[in-house]
């Protein structure tokens, strides 16, 4: 009896252990949740598996009872936002991915694109550029190499793949490049500022600028100096100072035999040194912002701008990239392919952008009818007007109140943050719409075009610009690419699985930066990246190390400037990049010569801001010794390797 009353016993609990467990087994039905894996999956990577509940289970993945989510029979972390359930999940290797929510089952084969392959799109593209000097081709085929192996590790055999990826181009990444809203303000902006200088060419003010600084460019060197003094006055914008200069100073250069690749590096090694490391300018907020993330994640009482501040005492590419141009403009010379384009400049051999071997001078854009007077505010007034409009609107779309009135703030901190905040496309946008009027205005106003002439000028000057605007499209559309191969973490998890010391961190933050930029092309986008990850990194190894609270925020500092630096240099170095291809755009030079003739220049001041600069800073060297070195240091190499070239035959 004792023992039967025991075997019952046994049997309830089993029944109520079976009851108690079906019923935490919830069943669904098929269409009780809809999963949707992520469209591309990179090895390496963290993605998203979105899982969506009908309508009526949508209360019940709230509570308690919800059945644990379990993805090949482990249970993972599961976040719910706005009713739907996302899980991130690493894709490791092929596998058969099973998720199990309760007795509803869910499976698919995943085959994720090695995080090696995300490289191969741009250094691709950068090859071939170099290669057959053909950026439109260049720039295509990277981007159908990205997009093929999308759809070819998606499931689709190979030859279909290729069919797939082409159509993707335009359908997905043309359309998404030209449909943000920053780089289609990039493209109205640069379509309105070559209408513009159209405009003002015909109606005689570009020629009359030309009179007006022949008085003082009296010979290449002066010419180069006028050029590089302009690149320094417009320092609020990268962009504008790019499309401004390059425009404004090209007929004066020309006119000097001043090759446009020499014009072209000019104008992009001050438009972006100068704007990354100036009190008030459109990239200040960005920079602010980031360094901001970095102090808030690590918990420092530390000012995001007095930190920024104190980051330009290790800001060594910037600078010595612009001393580093004075030198070449002070010794009159130039050497590797730079030196040969400016010897055929001088010798009437090299000047547009369509025949870069046989003579082919193109001044007849600039040409002005001769029933019409030179003078020189019909071209001056509308640039200061872009100039000024740009420093006005940047100050009121960044306006506040607030922070106007904060009486502990010195008044250039409080420009800094103003611009800082501001909207700077659409500052560019007005400033630029209202160049164009003026000029027009100008034109109609005292009767130097009729109406029809001047809008004919006006659409001939947007039309001039449609193959530059062609490569930005394309160089935007393959930095998409390779930011949805996440090409940038294979090139940072590279470089930081490296067992290092703290005191190397900025010179491998450095050259990080500058791999990055150069492989796709954006040295905001380096930025955007590498500041949340190298920041609160470089901050934790110094203190694991052991170091004091000044050295790790020395090398902290460090840190910034090397982000910053490296995106300028790996920017200055790309093909694919949008600031290089506008000093081509700008300057009518053809692009691939650009790059040719900037690499070794950058190259060279980037291997000074190096060893010179980043590397003993992080010692300890003082950037007082630093700075001067470099100078002296860039000056011997121009002076070793540099040659003089030709002027006697130029002068005006």
């Amino acid at each position: 009896m004792h023992k039967k009353f025991i075997s019952i016993f046994i049997i309830l609990l089993i029944s109520q252990f079976a009851f108690s467990q079906s019923d935490s087994e919830q069943q669904f039905n098929d269409d009780d949740f809809q999963v949707t894996f992520p469209s591309i999956i990179v090895q390496h990577v963290s993605a998203t598996i979105e899982i969506i509940p009908a309508e009526h289970l949508k209360d019940s993945i709230y509570s308690s009872s919800f059945p644990k989510i379990r993805i090949n029979g482990e249970v993972v972390e599961t976040k719910i936002i706005d009713g739907l359930l996302l899980i991130p999940y690493n894709f490791d290797k092929n596998e058969t991915v099973y998720i199990q929510i309760g007795r509803f089952g869910f499976s698919k084969n995943t085959t994720p694109i090695p995080l090696w392959m995300s490289i191969l799109p741009p250094l691709i593209a950068i090859i071939m550029a170099l290669w057959i000097k053909e950026v439109f081709t260049a720039l295509f085929v990277g981007i159908l190499v990205g997009t093929t192996m999308i759809y070819f590790y998606s499931g689709s055999i190979f030859f279909i793949a290729v069919f797939q990826g082409l159509y993707a181009i335009m359908d997905t990444y043309v359309i998404e490049s030209v449909t943000d809203s920053g780089h289609l303000s990039i493209i109205i902006f640069s379509m309105l500022i070559g209408a513009m200088v159209n405009l003002i060419t015909k109606n005689g003010g570009m020629k009359g600028v030309v009179n007006i600084l022949s008085k003082y460019a009296q010979s290449p060197r002066s010419g180069q100096f006028i050029t590089w003094l302009m690149g320094i006055a417009i320092f609020f914008d990268d962009y504008a100072n790019t499309l401004v200069v390059g425009n404004t100073m090209r007929p004066v250069t020309d006119q000097l035999k001043i090759s446009r690749e020499k014009l072209a590096y000019i104008v992009d090694s001050t438009a972006a040194p100068v704007a990354s490391i100036a009190f008030i300018t459109t990239w200040i907020g960005a920079e602010l912002s980031y360094i901001q993330n970095g102090i808030d994640t690590l918990g420092l009482e530390e000012s995001a701008y007095n930190i920024f501040i104190n980051s330009l005492a290790y800001s060594f590419y910037p600078i010595f990239t612009l001393i580093f141009i004075l030198i070449l403009i002070y010794r009159n010379v130039d050497f590797g392919p730079m030196f040969k384009a400016e010897q055929k400049a001088r010798n009437m051999k090299i000047i547009s952008n369509d025949d870069s071997e046989g003579f082919s001078n193109k001044l007849n854009e600039f040409e002005t009818s001769d029933k019409i007077k030179a003078r020189w505010y019909n071209a001056a007034i509308p640039v200061l007007v872009i100039i000024i409009g740009t420093s006005v609107g940047l100050l009121f779309t960044g306006w506040d109140e607030q922070v106007w009135q904060d009486i502990d703030l010195a008044f250039s901190k409080k420009i800094s943050i103003i611009i800082g905040n501001a909207d700077s496309y659409k500052a560019l946008l007005w400033s630029s719409l209202s160049g164009v009027m003026v000029a027009l205005v100008l034109t109609l106003g005292q009767r130097l075009m009729n109406l029809k002439d001047s809008i004919d000028s006006l659409i001939n000057g947007f039309r001039s610009m449609l193959t530059a605007v062609v490569i930005l499209i394309l160089a935007w559309s393959i930095a998409l690419v390779t930011q949805h191969l996440h090409t940038a973490d294979f090139i940072s998890q590279t470089m930081l699985t490296l067992s290092i010391s703290p005191y190397l961190i900025p010179t491998l933050t450095f050259v990080l930066a500058g791999l990055v930029a150069f492989s796709t092309g954006s040295s905001w986008g380096t930025m955007a990246i590498l500041y949340p990850l190298l920041l609160p990194a470089s901050w934790l190894i110094s203190q694991e190390s052991g170091l004091d609270y000044a050295v790790s925020m020395s090398l902290f500092y460090n840190v910034v400037s090397g982000v910053l630096a490296g995106s300028v240099l790996g920017d200055h170095c790309s093909p694919i990049s949008d600031t290089t291809i506008l000093s081509s755009l700008a300057t009518n030079c053809n692009h691939i010569e650009h790059v040719r003739t900037q690499l070794p220049y950058a190259l060279t001041v980037g291997f000074a801001a190096i060893f010179i600069g980043t590397l003993p800073a992080a010692y300890g060297v003082s950037s007082w010794i630093l700075f001067p070195t470099g100078i002296i240091f860039m000056y011997i190499v121009i002076r070793i390797v540099g040659k003089k070239v030709n002027t006697a035959a130029v002068k005006l």
